[in-house]
């Protein structure tokens, strides 16, 4: 007996092949032909778009007709929910919205079902769908234009790309939320080892970050409320705050190769250098790795990148060197660290804050701009450089009592003695030069320009928590090169969040 004929299979991607073919009509119709380069551009983004959100689509509907043949057959599994309960009932025809970079489309799915319990898709685990409407690829887009510029450039560029897809209050919140696992993704990373021969080199420093009221910190929210209750003034008086910013907690960790010099590849000689004498580099910077918040204190950063240089070398067989600009509180988080931690620091004091004091000192002698000036701030500064930093204070004050200046260019000159003697013990460049360690905090400065001030100090900005904190840990691990690696962390880590295993609920999530 010769069997029936069956009917052919109906084609899963037959919406996305008429698209095509509609797209290739549009072109090869004659109005196509009087468009210009960039009107044909226009027309194939518009359509090209729609055809890739249509093949997405096609490609959902047929996992949902493949999951009801499956279950048609028989052959689906017993399904257990999170909290290990059997879902014994089964529904076809559950959707929910999914909105992905070519635009909306609509995931229909089975529902398992049991008494008192939720329901469970396998198909969302399936497909690792977010918590939310919006995919994790839109989520990925929204975090790389959110950190390069404000978030309404950052939802326009989004438009541009994908259409009206995404509104500006759910991109900051989708920033926010990529970025909560960022600590565990480096507290599970192990650093490149390094050789003991390499010093390794920790930097600390602060920036201030314009905030809303409400997420100021307590004494400078009062601060600003008693000004404000002092009544509206056209202009600060002189040393006065706004109060209206929060400090940021800026650090960075890295390797370097020594590279001894001497005190004039430093200071430039007065009259220009010698040719037979040519400047020797500095040390420079590698495998660094930058964090920064400015929700938890200073003293958790700190601890963080001590943290950090732990990890890379765990025996301490490395000289670790510690720069810092010679705040006091910064000084005393660091040696509190290190004490804790037992380990042996080496600090420094930037040595452009010390340029920065003998130069206002030798205005206090010398004209500004004057080759008077520049002799002198030379001469003393080769003197700290070689390691005579008490002589080179002593003999500014004896000038100063010597020429009887006046009395406000003579605190200026008593100012530079008091900030090279109360730091004497972090002013040991003779050694470091010698060894070939660095002694500016260049790296953490242009951290701190790069994590805040080229983002969250842009003109108009005033930020809350969250997006701060979010917006300075995700440029930070752009920064450090990290970002792809972090991001299959981070979507595996969420997917663990959100399709929990029946015996993981006894346990937290780690790497």
């Amino acid at each position: 007996m010769e069997p029936y004929d069956a009917f052919p299979q109906p084609d899963p991607y037959l919406a996305s092949r008429t698209a095509f073919e509609c797209l290739v009509l549009t072109l090869a119709d004659g109005a196509a032909a009087d468009l210009s380069h960039d009107g044909l551009e226009v027309q194939l983004e518009r359509l090209g778009r729609e055809l890739l959100r249509q093949l997405m689509q096609d490609h959902l509907d047929q996992r949902a007709r493949n999951e009801e043949d499956t279950l048609r057959a028989g052959r689906h599994p017993a399904i257990t929910g999170p909290e290990g309960r059997p879902r014994p009932w089964r529904e076809s025809g559950h959707h929910r919205l999914l909105t992905c970079l070519f635009g909306p489309v609509r995931v229909t799915r089975i529902a398992h079902r049991g008494r008192g319990v939720t329901n469970v898709h396998p198909a969302d685990e399936a497909l690792s769908l977010p918590a939310g409407r919006h995919s994790r690829g839109l989520a990925r887009l929204a975090v790389l234009e959110a950190v390069r510029g404000s978030f309404d450039q950052a939802a326009a560029a989004i438009e541009r790309r994908c259409g009206k897809v995404l509104g500006k209050r759910r991109l900051e919140e989708l920033v926010v939320a990529s970025a909560v696992d960022v600590t565990a993704y480096y507290a599970a990373r192990i650093p490149t080892p390094c050789t003991r021969e390499m010093p390794l080199v920790i930097q600390v420093d602060g920036k201030g970050v314009v905030m809303r009221p409400e997420a100021l910190r307590e004494a400078t929210r009062k601060a600003a409320a008693k000004t404000a209750a002092a009544g509206r003034r056209g202009r600060l008086a002189p040393g006065e705050k706004p109060n209206r910013k929060r400090m940021a907690t800026v650090a960075c960790v890295f390797d370097t190769a020594p590279a001894p010099r001497r005190p004039h590849d430093i200071v430039h000689p007065p009259g220009g250098r010698s040719e037979a004498r040519p400047v020797r580099p500095g040390p420079k910077a590698q495998r660094k790795w930058c964090t920064a918040s400015v929700i938890h204190p200073p003293e958790q950063v700190v601890a963080d990148a001590f943290a950090q240089a732990a990890f890379r070398d765990p025996q301490h067989l490395r000289e670790w060197i510690v720069l810092v600009d010679g705040a006091r509180h910064q000084l005393d988080l660091i040696q509190n660290e290190a004490a804790r931690r037992g380990v042996q620091i080496h600090i420094l004091l930037d040595f452009v804050h010390v340029a920065e004091y003998c130069w206002t000192a030798a205005h206090a002698f010398h004209p500004v701009g004057s080759r008077e000036a520049e002799t002198w701030a030379a001469d003393k500064l080769t003197a700290i450089l070689a390691g005579y930093t008490d002589r080179a204070a002593a003999e500014m004050t004896a000038q100063a009592e010597a020429e009887r200046l006046p009395a406000a260019r003579r605190e200026a000159v008593a100012t530079c003695h008091r900030y090279l003697t109360g730091h004497l013990d972090q002013l040991h460049y003779d050694t470091a030069l010698t060894n070939g360690w660095p002694i500016a905090t260049g790296a953490v400065e242009g951290g701190c320009r790069h994590l805040s001030a080229d983002r969250l100090d842009i003109t108009g900005a005033r930020w809350g928590l969250d997006g701060a904190e979010a917006v300075l840990q995700l440029r930070a691990l752009i920064s450090n090169g990290d970002f792809e690696d972090y991001w299959t962390f981070h979507a595996a880590r969420e997917h663990q969040r959100l399709y929990p295993a029946p015996d993981q609920q006894g346990f937290a999530l780690t790497a």
